[in-house]
């Protein structure tokens, strides 16, 4: 089986893309919403308090999320202090995820920043999903109700883009302009070739 990797900007349209995959009989594992999710189990949350204090505890005593993510990214070293919490459990779960699909020719984790993290190379593929930085702005504030400086601050922790399509096995250029469906429709059909 192969594993694939498959990120982007924010705002690039990785989830679309994952849908289709999807549509495909294609496994996804979406890193962040695992993450997220992760984090609402208690010894994460107790271990997150531990770490960051006060600041990120809600009045009900449980973990304050906004503030978390306040914290975390105007800060690299407590967004670092906080992967190092939450990274190690994610790929704890993606490993016992890819084993309950180890009859498949190749599943896919979405990731926002895998070659920030440095788990691009755990891949034996990457795609990457680009789009034009207005496009993405756009699409964002759209998606979340926040300003053109909120997505961008969001963004400045990403790796810029043109890096990201560099080091792309596959691109998918998602500007709602190309047709994407028949890209990933060839994209499919070679990953699974390489698998026969």
């Amino acid at each position: 089986m192969l594993q694939i990797g498959l990120t982007g900007n924010i705002g690039s349209g990785k989830t679309t893309v994952c849908k289709i995959f999807e549509i495909l009989d294609v496994p996804v594992f979406y890193a962040d919403l695992r993450a997220r999710a992760l984090l609402d189990r208690k010894d994460v949350k107790e271990q997150v308090i531990d770490v960051f204090g006060s600041q990120v505890v809600d009045k009900s005593g449980g973990l304050d999320r906004k503030a978390l993510a306040a914290v975390v990214f105007n800060n690299k070293a407590m967004l670092d202090k906080l992967n190092a919490i939450i990274h190690p459990l994610v790929r704890e779960d993606y490993n016992q995820w890819v084993s309950a699909h180890a009859n498949q020719l190749y599943v896919i984790q979405e990731a926002a920043i895998l070659f920030e993290t440095g788990l691009a190379s755990r891949f034996d593929k990457v795609i990457v999903v680009a789009a034009p930085l207005d496009v993405r702005i756009e699409r964002v504030m759209k998606r979340d109700g926040v300003s053109r400086e909120e997505v961008l601050h969001r963004a400045a922790n990403q790796f810029d883009q043109e890096v990201l399509v560099s080091k792309a096995d596959y691109l998918i250029y998602n500007d709602d302009r190309q047709l994407v469906i028949p890209r990933v429709l060839a994209i499919d059909h070679e990953l699974r070739s390489l698998q026969q």
